[in-house]
């Protein structure tokens, strides 16, 4: 550049042309400091391209015998009354598309501290089949997403089997409870009575949502208290649903032949494949 300054003071009428630069290589990287988004950018984070899931690595023995497929159906699990403690779990016996989730409630909750009035959310989910299993969670978060993503977990965590019936005849797929059952929550009680076929769900639309998820067609409802307190509201008929397993009738009264616990079953397994 200085050699161009000095040519040009010497002969002020002959322009002279400055010396062009080279082009970068074709794949290389430009003049600039490297700070455009051109380029490899997925090679470059922190910790590289992360998988869209995270591969699920039980914790517990039910866990490992789910993962190994040893046990196949919740029915297993409900038998033995094993408790549930990882929430993959459920979303590994029941397939992909089956479990369905909705949120039916959503409200601010506050506590009074020294600073202020703290906000939370909490969250009310519900999962569900349609076809005898049915979970519902509740979790409070600081944000409405968080709040949400945890009580889809505990939903998932409190699901049980649902018991369904006929009210006459026992012609087709059961459809309705089997017998009269209350459930109570605080001051809300609700009560479910068997219904003939084509009579659907006549609910309240909190109840109707839930019992679908169920897998119950048709069925009356009675509801007294305070309905208008929504959680209580959810889980009085989450109470009677559950309750549905507790009446002996005499269709269950044919003697079962004793099967081992899945976990003594597969003992050696779970010895091989301890961490």
């Amino acid at each position: 550049m200085a050699d161009v300054e000095q040519q040009q003071a010497q002969n002020p009428e002959v322009p002279v042309e400055a010396p062009q630069q080279e082009a970068p290589q074709e794949g290389g990287r430009g003049f600039g400091r490297g700070r455009g988004r051109g380029g490899d950018r997925g090679a470059r984070g922190r910790g590289g391209a992360r998988d869209e899931k995270e591969q699920w690595v039980p914790c517990t023995k039910l866990g490992r015998l789910v993962k190994d497929s040893k046990i196949t159906t919740l029915e297993e699990i409900f038998l033995f009354s094993i408790p549930v403690k990882e929430h993959q779990i459920i979303d590994t016996l029941l397939p992909e598309g089956t479990l369905k989730d909705e949120v039916i409630k959503i409200f601010p909750v506050q506590k009074v501290t020294s600073a202020g009035q703290r906000t939370r959310f909490k969250v009310f989910t519900i999962v569900g089949d349609s076809n005898g299993h049915l979970g519902v969670g509740s979790r409070t978060g600081k944000e409405v997403a968080l709040g949400i993503r945890a009580s889809l977990i505990a939903a998932k965590l409190n699901v049980v089997p649902i018991r369904r019936g006929y009210w006459g005849n026992k012609i087709g797929a059961p459809h309705t409870v089997p017998v009269k059952v209350t459930g109570k929550s605080g001051s809300v009680s609700v009560r479910l009575v068997p219904a003939p076929r084509g009579t659907g769900i006549v609910a309240a639309p909190i109840p109707t949502k839930i019992l679908q998820l169920a897998g119950i067609e048709d069925v009356y409802t009675s509801s007294c208290g305070k309905t208008r307190t929504s959680g209580n509201f959810i889980m009085a008929v989450f109470y009677a649903l559950r309750k549905t397993y507790s009446f002996l009738t005499p269709d269950l009264w044919p003697l079962t032949i004793p099967t081992a616990d899945p976990t003594e079953e597969h003992s050696e397994f779970l010895a091989q494949t301890k961490a």
